[in-house]
C-alpha cells in the first residue's frame, strides 16, 4: 500500500511535532511519498531524487536572505520533492510569509513543524515503511524493463515499448527530443465508463509528472515524461522509469544514427577547452556539423541545476537553425553555437536575449563571449567567457539586463576593457596605471569616505550624460553637477573635449576591480 504525505503527518512519531500545513494544502492527501531525508543544507536540492518529505530545523534558513529563502522552495518544487517541513523556535520563530506564498505558488506542500522531534526517529520509523513498500515496485518495475527488452528484441518500435510502460504504470508515457519533438509515446488502455473528467479538476489534481533523463553514450538525448494520474502509484511510475532508461536508450540507438553528431560535439568541446590545435579543432568541427570558418560564439553555464537546465539551452541554440555543440563538464556546461553570417552581431544579441529569457536560472551564471571569427578562435571565445565570469565576481556585481534589471547573464563584450588590461597588464601595472590617472580622487575619497570614483564611473559609463547618471546614482541634477565639480578638480579639470577621457575612463573602471 502506498504512503502518503497524510499517513506520515499522522503517524505518531511525526504528529509529536504538531505539524501545520501552511502551504499546498490541496496537495497533501494525494501526495505520494518515496522516501523521508532530514538536512540542514540550503543547496540540497541537486541530491534529491524526488518524492522526498524532506525536514529541516530550520537555523539555515533563519539565517538566509529573502531571495534565498524563496530559491530554496523553488529548487525543491523543480525538483520533484513531495513536501518540505520545517521546524520553528527560538532561531526561526515562524514560517516566513514570501515562503509560504512561493510554496503555495509552487503547488509544494510548506510543512511547520511547532514542536521537536527527534528527526532520527521519524526517518527510522517512516522509512522502515517506505522501504516494505518498494520492494513490491521494484519488482513491478523489473518486470516492466523486462517486458520492454523482451519487446525491443522482437523488434517493436518505440512506441510499443512505451505502451509496455504505460501499461504497467497506468500513465501516459511520452518520449522527446532534445528540442520538444515528441519522438514515440503511449497511454495506458481504460476500462469502460472508468474515465476521469479531466476537465473539471484543476492541473494539481489532474496527473503528476516525472521527467527523466535519457542519455545515450553518456550524452543526453532524450528526455521520458511520465504523466501520473492522481489516484496511481507515483513511486512505480518512477521507479519503473529509470529502470527503462538503458531500454529506450538502445531502441533510439537502433532507431536512428548512432549519433556521430552529438558525439563529435562533445568531442569537440573538450578540444575546445583544452585548447587543441587548430587543425584537430577544424576536423571535429566538420564531424559535429560545424563549419570551420563561420562565426561563432562560446557560452559557459555554472550551475548546480545543470541537468535541468541544459535541455533548454539547447533548444534555445537551435532555435536559429544554426549548428550549435555542447557538453557538460563538472559544474559547467559548454557550448559553442553558430551565428548567422549575413549579421553575426544581430544574432549574438538575439542569443544573449534569449540566455536572459531562460527559466530557472537561481543560483545560475551564464557568460557570453565574444564574437570569433572561425572555430578557432573558439577557444579565445571560451576562455573570454571564463575570464568575464571572474571579473563579474570580483566587481561584485553582474551587468544590468533588459530595462536595468541585474541579470545572471554576463555578456563579455560588457567587459571588453577589464579583459583587455588583465590579458595585456599585470596587476602592479594596471594599479599605476589608475594610481597617475585618479591618485588624488582615491585619496579624497579614502579620507573622506566619499564615493566619487563611483559617481565618475557612472557618469563616464553613461556617455558623459549629467541627467541620466543623476538618475541611476538616484542624486538630484544640482547635487550630481556639485559632485562632477569636485571631480573635475581632482583630476585636472573637465576632461571633455580632451584626450584624457578614455583614459580616465579606462582608470575608472579598473580602480573597481579588486
Amino acid at each position: 500500500m502506498s504512503i502518503h504525505l497524510q499517513d506520515a503527518l499522522n503517524h505518531p512519531t511525526l504528529a509529536a511535532a504538531d505539524p501545520v500545513v501552511r502551504a499546498g494544502a490541496r496537495a497533501v492527501a494525494r501526495t505520494q511519498l518515496r522516501w523521508i531525508h532530514s538536512s540542514e543544507i540550503i543547496d540540497i536540492a541537486p541530491l534529491l531524487a524526488g518524492g522526498e518529505l524532506l525536514l529541516t530545523g530550520g537555523e539555515a534558513l533563519a539565517l538566509a536572505s529573502e531571495e534565498r529563502r524563496i530559491t530554496y522552495v523553488r529548487q525543491l518544487a523543480e525538483r520533484g520533492v513531495a513536501a518540505v517541513a520545517i521546524e520553528t523556535g527560538a532561531a526561526l520563530p515562524s514560517l516566513p510569509s514570501s515562503m509560504v506564498a512561493a510554496a503555495e505558488a509552487a503547488g509544494l506542500p510548506l510543512i511547520e513543524l511547532r514542536g521537536v522531534v527527534p528527526f532520527v526517529g521519524v526517518t527510522q520509523a517512516i522509512n522502515s515503511m517506505l522501504v516494505s513498500d518498494s520492494v513490491s515496485q521494484l519488482r513491478q518495475a523489473d518486470e516492466a524493463s523486462h517486458a520492454m527488452a523482451v519487446e525491443l528484441a522482437h523488434g517493436g518500435g518505440l512506441d510499443r515499448i512505451l505502451a509496455v510502460l504505460a501499461g504497467i504504470t497506468h500513465a501516459e508515457v511520452t518520449l522527446t527530443s532534445l528540442s520538444g519533438a515528441t519522438l514515440a509515446s503511449a497511454a495506458p488502455g481504460q476500462a469502460e465508463g472508468a474515465e476521469t473528467d479531466l476537465a473539471a479538476l484543476g492541473p494539481q489534481e489532474q496527473a503528476h509528472l516525472i521527467h527523466i533523463d535519457v542519455p545515450i553514450r553518456g550524452i543526453l538525448a532524450a528526455q521520458l515524461m511520465l504523466r501520473v494520474p492522481a489516484a496511481e502509484d507515483e513511486n512505480l511510475a518512477r521507479t519503473a522509469g529509470n529502470r527503462s532508461v538503458d531500454i529506450l536508450a538502445l531502441a533510439l540507438l537502433q532507431r536512428m544514427s548512432p549519433g556521430l553528431k552529438e558525439v563529435a560535439g562533445a568531442a569537440l568541446l573538450r578540444a575546445v577547452d583544452s585548447g587543441s590545435q587548430i587543425w584537430r579543432l577544424q576536423q571535429l568541427a566538420s564531424a559535429a556539423g560545424i563549419p570551420a570558418a563561420a562565426p561563432l560564439v562560446a557560452v559557459v553555464v555554472r550551475s548546480n541545476m545543470l541537468q535541468q537546465l541544459r535541455a533548454p539551452v539547447e533548444q534555445l541554440l537551435s532555435r536559429g537553425a544554426q549548428p550549435s555543440a555542447t557538453y557538460v563538464d563538472n559544474a559547467e556546461l559548454l557550448a559553442v553555437a553558430v551565428l548567422r553570417g549575413d549579421d553575426p552581431r544581430e544574432s549574438r544579441r538575439a542569443l544573449l536575449d534569449g540566455l536572459r529569457g531562460l527559466p530557472g536560472l537561481a543560483d545560475t551564471v551564464v557568460a557570453l563571449g565574444p564574437l570569433a571569427a572561425g572555430i578557432s578562435e573558439a577557444p579565445w571565445s571560451l576562455s573570454e567567457a571564463r575570464l568575464s565570469l571572474e571579473l563579474a565576481d570580483a566587481l561584485g556585481q553582474s551587468p544590468a539586463g533588459p530595462k536595468d534589471q541585474p541579470s545572471p547573464v554576463i555578456d563579455a563584450e560588457a567587459f571588453a576593457v577589464e579583459r583587455l588590461a588583465v590579458g595585456s597588464l599585470d596587476a602592479d601595472q594596471r594599479r599605476k596605471f589608475v594610481r597617475q590617472q585618479l591618485g588624488a580622487l582615491l585619496d579624497h575619497d579614502a579620507h573622506r569616505n566619499s564615493r566619487l570614483l563611483g559617481t565618475l564611473a557612472t557618469w563616464l559609463d553613461s556617455g558623459c550624460n549629467t541627467a541620466q547618471a543623476a538618475r541611476e546614482l538616484h542624486v538630484e541634477r544640482q547635487s550630481m553637477h556639485q559632485r562632477l565639480q569636485r571631480i573635475f578638480e581632482l583630476c585636472g579639470g573637465d576632461p571633455r573635449g580632451t584626450g584624457r577621457l578614455a583614459a580616465l575612463h579606462v582608470a575608472a573602471r579598473l580602480a573597481q576591480l579588486r
